[in-house]
């Protein structure tokens, strides 16, 4: 039954007027925000997943202002920006999900992570120019404080070994046991040049005094004294911590152990510390993976398979030295504290920092150092990279101490695949790039000719890391440099393949070889180093080639390489430029495997490589091959043409044998590998390592030494030869040679930042956005101050130290040594602050430095607006699993603060819209109203 509105009105004691009570019904029912597109009537319209996705991979912008639907007549234009954010973030958000379906085709894939890329750049270059009236987004963090999380080394006159002793202080510590000699230098300033002191050490000397840490210590230290210098020997704890192993694949916690102590090297500020030793012998680096990988179960249904991990991989990177047979230094023993599987003749065994995914390259300098290439995902706490993949240059001293890691710095994507290091100690790597890679400041931000396609690049540093120079050289198709090595006069070669031509050559067809020469010096003194390109040589066959391995004697450039199924051998002659000529070739038939190294010894050429028994020859044969893929080392001619004194030697056992890496050191050939491996082995079935010397010429084997790893898994990827780098201070931890004190304190050179990255500060309160650009000359301190002129005053910009060792105190001030040092920004007293914005892709400082774009700024000094920060990071990827997982749970993150942006922006009052209070009629005959129809209902 319907009611009219004037009989109830009048039956209790009110009036109707129909133009009123329209007025009171917009009044209570009239909307307060416009619908958002994630609410329940806006979903039923909106477009689906699928949809989405393929207006993305169709090129459709991800940001579309004009298709944000406003159902509300005069809503702010915060809600249109806000809506259109929301769905470039839905439409990624699908995208992230379509990555993850299995079964995807390759090139699916690749365009769906080029099309998130490209909307995750669009995002970010929206948020930068978007002006919001009542609140303000950034696509970082918003905070009171922002640190980088990149960290520059403070000098440090301390240095800690590894642990020597394990258990109770007043025991005998093994490893002062028997002859135990070696000098201290020490290294003072005089005038304008130094003096070194060598203060000799001889355990034998304390008589039947126990060894203990502290009595060994004490005794040392009265040694210094005598000797007049304030530096110092002590001890530092290890604090013994509980252990978790997996067990069944179910975690299960041991108990600590004892505790374990190191020496501790404490110095001065004017004392440079070093140690020697009488008796040495010649060592030999193995960096290695141990450990089991991850056991995973597949389970089909309904024609779906799913893959699960049951046990966590337990892969790490180790460096082990061995002590060759020859030289003066007594064998070691056995292992030393801590270490695990130790096999005669090792010396140590060093964990490689997390994050490092593979290690290609090694070689010792001239200073005994070890250098090392490897990728990394990763750059640990204090060095961040900025793509997804990086490439670190490592430096350990003797004793295993990581000194110092320079990071390449590619924005996307580089690999390391080559090192080598001249007489002076510069270090030259060798690998491919993908996206930018800056080389000056005018090519800031460029990528190769085409985007995602490798190109080859080679970087010098000089002896204490420091990058002089680097070159980038692409072919319009992919290209990779597999080798690099120093020439004459500053010159540096690479060598490596091309799928078409290089610049200055022409394309053989499919995959084919080059080399490259390169010349870098300085115009004029101030002018700074300057390289290019002097020559190169293109080659090979109509099918795949490649320049696996290169060296230089004299005037003569080597490469090795597989082309279209051959070992090929090449001769350059370098003219007095350097510029390199095909002089001779020589081909020693088919080859089933791989080449992994070529060097000149004994006035041979010796290649090293492994294969099947294929048909290989390179004149008599003094080992027969021992079926399976065997090792193979051919000392040829230098000219390339057969002679009877060339010889072919295999090595290995009825299984496969692998060659990971190869040296000549002393006319002798060191090898590591895996060793007999059954050829149907699984991926988690166990595997053994070996390190072999022979005779290239009789095909004797003088060394041999296999091993098994954690996990059953040893797998060797690099070796490197010292002479002399064995003594007795590799028992007691102690490093050859003179302490690293200082390292540089450049940006460039201490994090993964290039010359010409950038990011911009813009005032909070609206403004000109300004530009942070890295100089080569940059370091916190300068940057601080760039910082802060940038954003006009707002911010403050300290730097803080962290992690040092306390030495003393001057006064009331503590003094420190070591630690690292980082930039901290917050804003200034009574402002507002400002907003850190990322650089354009591909030069992009933010990333290098750790610092979250967004809003830096004191909420108590800011009231008048709101800051949001979806905190979405610009290097999001597709790449894998876990990168997928990462970047569906940013952006889940991400819309919900756009919703949260959505609330902040309704009324407090959802009246506040009329103007003024409610007339008293309408008040009246709102609750006169009421109370008819609570009566009429009873």
């Amino acid at each position: 039954m319907a009611i009219n509105n004037s009989y109830l009105m009048v039956l209790f004691g009110g009036s109707y007027d129909p133009a009123s009570s329209a007025a009171l019904t917009n009044l209570v029912t009239k909307k307060a925000q416009p619908t958002a597109p994630w609410s329940t009537s806006a979903q039923a319209t909106a477009p689906k997943p699928d949809a989405l996705v393929r207006a993305a991979l169709g090129g459709r912008a991800f940001v579309n202002e004009d298709a944000a639907q406003l159902d509300v007549k005069g809503a702010s234009a915060d809600y249109r920006k806000l809506f259109a954010l929301y769905q470039g973030l839905e439409s990624l958000n699908a995208l992230a999900n379509r990555a993850s379906v299995k079964g995807l085709s390759t090139t699916d894939l690749a365009l769906t992570q080029k099309r998130f890329a490209s909307g995750l750049a669009e995002i970010g270059s929206y948020l930068g120019k978007a002006e919001f009236d009542a609140l303000r987004m950034v696509q970082g963090t918003s905070s009171s404080t922002s640190k980088t999380t990149a960290g520059v080394p403070r000098d440090s006159s301390n240095s800690i070994t590894g642990p020597i002793h394990e258990g109770a202080l007043d025991t005998p510590v093994k490893a002062f046991e028997g002859d135990t000699r070696f000098n201290i230098t020490i290294k003072v300033p005089v005038g304008l040049s130094t003096q070194t002191t060598a203060v000799p050490i001889d355990l034998s000397d304390m008589g039947s005094t126990p060894r203990t840490m502290d009595s060994v210590t004490s005794f040392i230290n009265g040694k210094l004294e005598a000797a007049g210098f304030q530096t110092r020997i002590g001890r530092d704890q290890i604090k013994a911590e509980p252990k978790v192993i997996q067990v069944a694949g179910k975690p299960v916690t041991l108990p600590a152990g004892p505790d374990r102590w190191a020496l501790a090297i404490r110095g001065t500020s004017t004392e440079t510390v070093g140690f020697t030793a009488s008796e040495t012998s010649d060592a030999v680096y193995v960096v290695q993976s141990a450990g089991a990988p991850a056991t995973t179960v597949t389970t089909t249904v309904n024609g779906v398979s799913t893959t699960k991990t049951t046990v966590p991989a337990t892969t790490i990177n180790q460096i082990l030295k061995f002590q060759s047979d020859g030289g003066t230094a007594a064998q070691p023993a056995g292992g030393n504290v801590g270490e695990t599987q130790w096999v005669d003749g090792r010396i140590s065994q060093e964990k490689m920092p997390e994050g490092v995914t593979a290690v290609r390259a090694s070689a010792v300098g001239p200073d005994g150092s070890l250098w090392i290439v490897g990728d990394v995902t990763s750059g640990g706490t204090s060095q961040p990279i900025k793509g997804v993949q990086d490439v670190a240059l490592m430096k350990y001293d003797s004793a295993g101490r990581l000194v110092a890691t320079r990071t390449l710095g590619a924005a996307s994507t580089a690999s390391g695949y080559a090192i080598a290091i001249d007489d002076n100690g510069d270090v030259a790597v060798a690998g491919s790039v993908t996206g930018s890679l800056n080389t000056s400041s005018t090519d800031a931000g460029k990528t190769g000719d085409v985007a995602n396609v490798a190109d080859s690049f080679v970087t010098v540093f000089n002896k204490d890391g420091e990058e002089q120079w680097t070159q980038r050289r692409g072919a319009r198709a992919a290209d990779e440099a597999t080798s690099v090595s120093f020439g004459g006069d500053g010159l540096v070669y690479i060598g490596g393949r091309s799928k078409s031509a290089i610049p200055g050559s022409v394309s053989v067809g499919g995959w084919d070889g080059y080399v490259q020469a390169f010349k870098a010096g300085e115009p004029y003194p101030t002018a700074g180093i300057v390289s290019k390109a002097i020559g190169q040589s293109q080659f090979g066959t109509g099918g795949d080639d490649s320049v696996d391995a290169m060296t230089i004697d004299g005037s003569n450039l080597y490469t090795a390489g597989v082309e279209d199924g051959h070992a090929v051998v090449r001769r350059f002659t370098l003219d007095t430029a350097g510029v390199p000529t095909l002089a001779s070739t020589r081909d020693l038939g088919a080859i089933s495997g791989e080449i992994a190294g070529i060097a000149v010894g004994n006035g041979k050429v010796i290649l090293t490589g492994t294969s099947r028994d294929s048909g290989l020859a390179a004149g008599t044969t003094t080992t027969a091959h021992s079926g399976g893929k065997d090792v193979f080392v051919a000392a040829i001619s230098t000219d390339l043409t057969a002679a009877g004194t060339d010889r072919l030697s295999w090595y290995g056992d009825a299984g496969d044998d692998t060659a990971a890496d190869v040296k000549v050191h002393d006319g002798k050939v060191w090898i590591t590998g895996i060793a007999d491996r059954d050829p149907a082995a699984k991926d988690t079935d166990p595997t053994k390592a070996y390190l072999t010397r022979l005779d290239p010429l009789t095909g004797a084997v003088e060394y041999t030494r296999t091993w098994s790893g954690d996990g059953d898994q040893a797998k060797p990827m690099t070796l490197a030869v010292a002479s002399g780098g064995a003594s007795v201070l590799d028992r007691l931890g102690l490093p050859q040679g003179e302490i690293d004190q200082s390292d540089s304190k450049k940006l460039t050179d201490a994090t993964s930042l290039r010359v010409g990255d950038r990011f911009y500060i813009t005032p909070a309160n609206g403004g000109r956005a300004q530009a942070v650009t890295i100089d080569a000359k940059d370091t916190l301190a300068t940057l601080a101050r760039k910082i802060s002129v940038a954003s006009g005053g707002k911010l403050k910009v300290t730097v803080a130290s962290e992690g040092g060792a306390v030495t003393g105190k001057d006064g009331e001030t503590t003094t420190t040594t070591g630690g690292v040092q980082r930039l901290s920004i917050m804003a200034k007293d009574g402002k507002t602050g400002a907003i850190l914005t990322a650089g354009e892709t591909g030069r992009d400082a933010l990333m290098g430095l750790g610092l979250s774009a967004g809003y830096v700024g004191l909420a108590a000094a800011d009231t008048s607006v709101k800051t949001f920060g979806l905190d979405l990071p610009g290097n999001l990827t597709l790449n894998n699993a876990a990168a997928i997982t990462a970047a569906g749970e940013k952006l889940q993150g991400a819309l919900k603060v756009i919703r949260d942006a959505y609330r902040g922006l309704a009324p407090q009052d959802a009246t506040a819209s009329a103007s003024g209070p409610v007339p008293a009629y309408l008040t009246n005959q709102l609750a006169n109203y009421r109370a008819a129809l609570a009566r009429l209902t009873g």
